[in-house]
């Protein structure tokens, strides 16, 4: 499998295959490599953008920038932009759920569908306190804060060896961006606003998720106007690596009916649009 790097002002973004875009957006102190297992499962069919944001995994972490909701949302728009494509499949995990919807309530015209998963319409779950966080971060270090929110995060069936993995990517995210993105994912709120998310949606969350819990993404279906939740078995709150083939069952069953959808309303299916 092919996967070109580009750079794009401060984002590292990963392109595989071809076709219409799916745009993959990974959450807090995470990395594009969250999205590892659904890079061949898609790219026979779509044109796979891995977003690394700014100041995580890979990508530059200047110190004269922002690291927020808002920032990071411009620097979706500039992906779009350099690659040159209109309109693509948003997926946001966690924290790039909530950059998904933010996008998306910015940028409606750009946004075909919205795949959020793992995410909230406000701030964190109840069981991670940003005040928490930041004091661990003083206390322990961001590499080993961070670490302490990964092993948390997965599901009881997640081996130990996919537990590592997550925290050797996490450790790449220094305190000043973690401190500025999780003080602004905090004070992120879309409840008011869910209903103006007019695409399709699919929602999918772990069962056994304590960092956003199914609840949010209850709260999630139940605001915004055409959603379809699915709650996964044996998965925490990231079900796309811990459950990976099940996962991208339920993306695929997802884009096949929004190829429909855009069939009956155009004539032209969706992953064959031209861009």
């Amino acid at each position: 499998m092919h996967v070109e790097t580009r750079k794009v002002g401060d984002t590292i973004v990963q392109i595989s295959g071809t076709g219409s875009p799916l745009v993959f957006v990974h959450g807090f102190t995470t990395t594009a490599e969250f999205w590892r297992e659904q890079v061949e499962a898609f790219s026979s069919r779509y044109r796979v953008i891995r977003i690394n944001l700014p100041g995580h995994g890979v990508s530059p972490r200047p110190e004269g920038r922002s690291y927020t909701i808002a920032a990071f949302t411009d620097d979706i728009m500039a992906v779009y932009r350099a690659l040159e494509f209109d309109e693509s499949i948003l997926i946001g995990l966690s924290m790039g759920g909530t950059v998904a919807q933010s996008f998306t309530l910015s940028h409606p015209e750009h946004v075909r569908a919205l795949v959020l998963v793992g995410a909230t319409p406000h701030g964190l779950g109840a069981d991670v306190d940003v005040d928490n966080v930041l004091e661990a971060i003083d206390e322990l270090g961001v590499v080993q804060a961070s670490q302490h929110v990964i092993e948390r995060s997965f599901g009881s069936s997640a081996s130990r060896e996919l537990v590592e993995f997550a925290r050797q990517e996490v450790a790449q995210t220094p305190a000043f961006v973690a401190r500025e993105a999780i003080a602004s994912l905090n004070v992120s709120d879309s409840r008011a606003r869910l209903h103006d998310i007019r695409v399709p949606t699919l929602i999918v969350v772990g069962n056994e998720d304590i960092i956003t819990p199914p609840a949010e993404s209850v709260a999630l279906s139940k605001g915004i106007p055409v959603s379809r939740l699915e709650i996964m078995s044996d998965a925490g709150h990231f079900p796309m690596l811990e459950q990976p083939q099940a996962f991208n069952r339920i993306l695929e069953s997802f884009l096949e009916d929004c190829d429909d959808r855009f069939s009956r309303s155009s004539g032209e299916g969706l992953s064959r649009q031209a861009l």
